[in-house]
Formats: C-alpha cells, structure tokens, sequence
C-alpha cells in the first residue's frame, strides 16, 4: 500500500441506501472525480447488495471500493456470509473489519477481527483495522490501556499490507469529535506501538474516524499521524464527502 504523501479517505455507508441512491451517489463520484481528479486514494464501502452497482459507476476512476465486512471462512456451508476471496473477486481493493458497530451489536472480539484481517490480506485485499475506545473507558482513563490490548490482539501476524483506524466509539455518530489534542495523542501512541511491536508494518497508515465532517476533517487530517480519515454519515452525500476529500 504505497500511498506515501497522499491520505487514505474511506467513506463507510453503512446499512443506508436504495439501489437507486447508491448508483447515484457513485455516479456523482466518478463525475467530480473526473472533473477534478484528487491524489489522495479515495474508498467508498456501499452495503453488499450494492457492491456491483458501486463498481460499475465508479469505473474509469480510480476511486477504489471497499466492503464493511468479511467471513472468517474462505468458502463452505456459512449461510449469510460473504468471505473475503468473493469480494476480491467482483473488485473490491479494501474491508472494514472490527467496526465498533460490530465489535457492539454482533459482539465481535479483537481475536475474531484478528482472524477477518488476516483473510482479508490473503485474499489480496487490504483490511482496515478498526479500534476505539468506549466513554467509559475515556473517562476512566483507560484509553491507551485499552488501545494496546485491541491492537495486540486485532492485527494478524502478517504485518503488512493493513490499515488502522481510530474510531471512539463515543464519537460515531453522536456529532461529538475527539479534541485535536485527544486524537494527537492516540494517533502517536499507535505509531509508537507498531514501531515497537509491527516493525515491518511501522508505516501502516492511521486513519481517525468519529464524527468527521467537511468542517473539521482539514484540521483533523492536518494533525501528525493522521494519515487519512474514515467518514460515515458525511460520505452518503456527494458534495459533503468531496469536500472532505478536497481539504485533504
């Protein structure tokens, strides 16, 4: 993943959208993208069933396509899964793994997202890497702490070819945004971290997510260690989300 000077901007749609909206958001994409092509590597991730019709507007650019999750599981008899091999396959390039939606509403573990992350590369696809901490443990003072322990847990052996996103769970969404001071210190501390502990991935970009808009995302990515941002509800609108991209 060579994207030395360039952000990685990641637009994660989450469940929204009809097949409508997803074609026509796409299409506004591929068009501003067209019209002023950015440096930056740009990653729109739709819901599964519009996976397709994403790729197919967004052919020519070189906006590339992401999926927000993958099986543990290569193939087999896993009714509802979507494994990471079938989605390299129809063209995605990028997946989400261990949202805190997930970590919180499937329960999902650091050792679950460890095992999709390390699919996820196998199967020629670069995972992104989601970690965050809960208000409770802000205000507990445990946020380093337990930063330490998802990423010792959620990042595979293999050490390349990841990105991580810090996401505070008490920030999606919720309009509220970590403060610039708050989201400096974590971004250090996880470079620190796999400087000492990934070495041979020491420059695995590092992604803020929580609540970014096209109103801070300019200072947020200005900020050292920030190496792009992850925008959910910012990125269902086209001109929201190419701002974002453009104070790049």
């Amino acid at each position: 993943m060579n994207l030395k000077n360039k952000k990685l901007i990641v637009g994660n749609w989450k469940m929204n959208g009809t097949q409508e909206s997803a074609r026509d958001l796409a299409a506004d994409l591929a068009e501003k993208w067209f019209a002023t092509p950015s440096c930056h590597q740009i990653v729109v991730c739709p819901p599964f069933p519009y996976l397709s019709i994403t790729l197919n507007r967004l052919f020519g650019t070189e906006i590339a396509c992401g999926a927000q999750d993958c099986s543990i599981y290569e193939k087999g008899a896993y009714t509802g899964e979507v494994s990471a091999f079938m989605l390299k396959d129809i063209g995605c390039d990028y997946v989400i793994v261990g949202h805190s939606e997930r970590r919180q509403h499937h329960r999902e573990t650091s050792e679950l997202v460890c095992q999709k992350a390390e699919i996820a590369c196998k199967s020629g696809l670069i995972p992104i890497i989601c970690v965050g901490e809960t208000l409770a443990d802000r205000e507990g003072q445990k946020t380093l702490e337990v930063l330490e322990e998802q990423l010792k847990t959620s990042i595979p052996v293999i050490d390349q070819g990841f990105a991580i996103a810090y996401e505070p769970v008490w920030a999606i969404g919720t309009g509220k945004t970590a403060t610039t001071a708050a989201i400096l210190e974590v971004h250090t501390f996880i470079r620190t971290w796999l400087q000492k502990n990934r070495k041979k991935a020491a420059d695995a970009l590092i992604l803020y997510g929580g609540s970014v808009t096209d109103q801070n995302a300019q200072e947020i990515m200005s900020l050292a260690h920030v190496d792009g941002v992850l925008v959910g509800g910012a990125s269902l609108k086209a001109e929201t989300f190419w701002q974002i991209i453009q104070s790049a």
